[in-house]
């Protein structure tokens, strides 16, 4: 089957892209790894000893840079709706964190330890068309939300990534109401034209 322009497009600028090249050279699995590196360095979100949690992890990407970034000392969950090749340290739970059943299996992975840090690069399979995705995607983050303030320690941290459009206001203000800071990150690897935005939260209080 012949590829449309866009397709091709999308092949040409993907290869030529030097977060790519870099991923397949430094072993990450993806290049979004060097978006959560950007906002580590710039706010130095994960520590050794830390317990992290990472939603929508596969292909493991940010799970690869919490492990290290925990050491020895620290924790790394993940869960995905897709499975994830193992990733030595992590303890991944495949699933929908939402069902009731995967989630006691998440829970039960955490043995009732408060985390020190959630976060979330979860993204709604999506149609292209703003007014259905946009809503979508604050769902997923609304419900990141709700497992973060299930599961963080106070003064604990969450890191999500949202897209600007319709919801995105009123979320912000939802985080304000459970986190002393919201700082908003645009990483170098995302892509320009891309409306992703990454929130970090800190401070929690429930």
């Amino acid at each position: 089957m012949a590829r449309s322009k866009h397709s091709k497009k999308w092949l040409k600028e993907h290869f030529e892209d030097a977060y790519v090249k870099k991923r397949l050279q430094d072993g990450y699995r993806s290049r979004a790894s060097y978006k959560l590196l950007e906002i580590q360095r710039k706010d130095r979100l994960i520590e050794p000893g830390m317990a992290v949690l990472d939603l929508g992890a596969s292909p493991g990407s940010w799970s690869q840079v919490a492990i290290k970034l925990v050491g020895p000392r620290g924790k790394v969950f993940a869960s995905d709706l897709l499975p994830m090749e193992k990733i030595v340290g992590v303890n991944f739970t495949q699933g929908d964190f939402t069902d009731q059943v995967i989630c006691d299996s998440l829970l039960k992975e955490l043995a009732g330890s408060p985390l020190d840090l959630v976060i979330s690069d979860m993204a709604p399979n999506t149609s292209g068309v703003q007014e259905i995705d946009q809503p979508k995607s604050i769902y997923l983050c609304e419900l990141a939300l709700e497992l973060a303030r299930s599961v963080l320690r106070p003064e604990g941290g969450f890191l999500v990534k949202v897209f600007q459009g319709e919801g995105l206001s009123a979320y912000q203000a939802e985080l304000k109401h459970s986190f002393r800071t919201i700082k908003v990150r645009k990483p170098a690897a995302s892509r320009a034209r891309s409306r992703e935005l990454y929130l970090l939260a800190r401070g929690f209080s429930s």
